[in-house]
């Protein structure tokens, strides 16, 4: 079986282990450990009827949830397969320009997008001994001058970034929008900050034509089975995608759960509460451990730079202790020094601690 190149892939990593999927702990996606929401379970299970008919392919219930949600027009919306399926069409439009910019190390699925419609991009490496020192890294430090930015160009964001945890602000970005003729933000982890700390630039997006938001409500609502985001731009630019794509690509229950779960305040806020301290307390134990140093993170994970291969500490955690942590490989700029694993509950974050104490201390 082939190494995956994105995390979650629980049958791959229990046939290194020799146990049940079920088994294995799993530290290598980024989705919230406290959910899903129970209000959302229960709508899903009140509604399980629904599946005997075809969704709405206008989605127009769910789009008005998430405009009354964000406080936009609601044909500004577009739900989809997950936010995955929604870059697939923004590669799809920056492949129109004559260069595309993408800050580097980079989600690998961007490198899908971009390549499927043959775009031309270039790329610009976020300083990593600056944030391994914590140092401030602004956009300005990583993107090429105002002046030099090439005409019809594109720019596509990681904010927060993945897979350091860096956050811009949206005072950062906004005056590249007047420098790209098109700008796709990905916000899939912003909804982890809560909204006093929050750098999203949905708030802009109808002054802004340019502007392509792209979120997600599998990895903060723990939904990643059912396939459910969104994309937020210009309605024209939302009718010319609705034209392209599959009908109903969001399934019926995926629709329900989605409309429950934005509005569901206590599970927000109790996120929120949970995972700021939780995350630097897992960060604090993970800078104990002899050979490794945790990055800072805005998100519910760390990317750790480790003094020892990090696919050989990948095989132990997954023979040993059946845990499963992200390895780097698919980020070039990354390579066999580095592994990425998700915020999890205490007792879990505990018993990785544990783990890579015995291995490497």
């Amino acid at each position: 079986m082939n190494r995956p190149k994105h995390g979650g892939n629980l049958a791959w990593a229990a046939a290194i282990a020799s146990c049940p999927a079920s088994s294995i702990s799993d530290f290598s996606a980024s989705i919230n450990p406290l959910g899903p929401p129970s209000k959302a379970i229960a709508k899903v299970r009140e509604n399980i009827d629904c599946l005997i008919a075809y969704p709405d392919p206008n989605y127009a219930q769910l789009k008005e949830a998430l405009a009354h949600y964000h406080q936009i027009p609601a044909e500004y919306i577009l739900p989809g397969n997950g936010s995955a399926e929604l870059l697939t069409w923004a590669g799809w439009e920056l492949s129109q320009k004559k260069v595309t910019y993408v800050i580097t190390p980079a989600f690998g699925d961007y490198w899908r997008a971009l390549s499927a419609f043959n775009a031309n991009w270039s790329t610009c490496q976020l300083n990593l001994v600056s944030l391994e020192q914590e140092q401030v890294t602004t956009l300005s430090d990583t993107l090429p001058n105002q002046n030099f930015i090439a005409a019809d160009s594109g720019l596509l964001l990681n904010n927060p970034h993945n897979p350091t945890g860096q956050i811009w602000t949206n005072k950062e970005i906004l005056p590249y929008l007047a420098k790209f003729d098109l700008v796709v933000v990905d916000e899939a982890f912003m909804d982890f900050l809560p909204p006093e700390q929050e750098q999203s630039l949905i708030s802009v997006v109808e002054d802004f034509p340019n502007l392509v938001i792209l979120r997600s409500l599998t990895k903060f609502y723990s939904l990643p089975g059912l396939r459910i985001g969104y994309a937020i731009a210009n309605p024209d630019r939302i009718k010319r995608w609705q034209k392209f794509r599959d009908p109903w690509s969001v399934n019926a229950l995926a629709a329900l759960a989605a409309e429950i779960v934005i509005q569901d305040r206590q599970f927000q806020q109790q996120t929120w509460d949970w995972l700021p301290p939780t995350r630097n307390k897992l960060r604090q134990g993970l800078a104990s451990i002899p050979g490794l140093q945790p990055f800072s993170s805005s998100a519910n994970f760390l990317l750790v730079k480790t003094s020892q291969s990090s696919t050989k500490l990948q095989e132990e955690l997954l023979k040993k202790y059946q845990i499963l942590i992200r390895d780097c490989l698919s980020f070039p700029e990354l390579g066999d020094r580095y592994f990425r694993i998700a915020v999890r509950s205490q007792s879990d974050n505990s018993y990785l601690l544990e783990a890579l104490l015995t291995l490497l201390g």
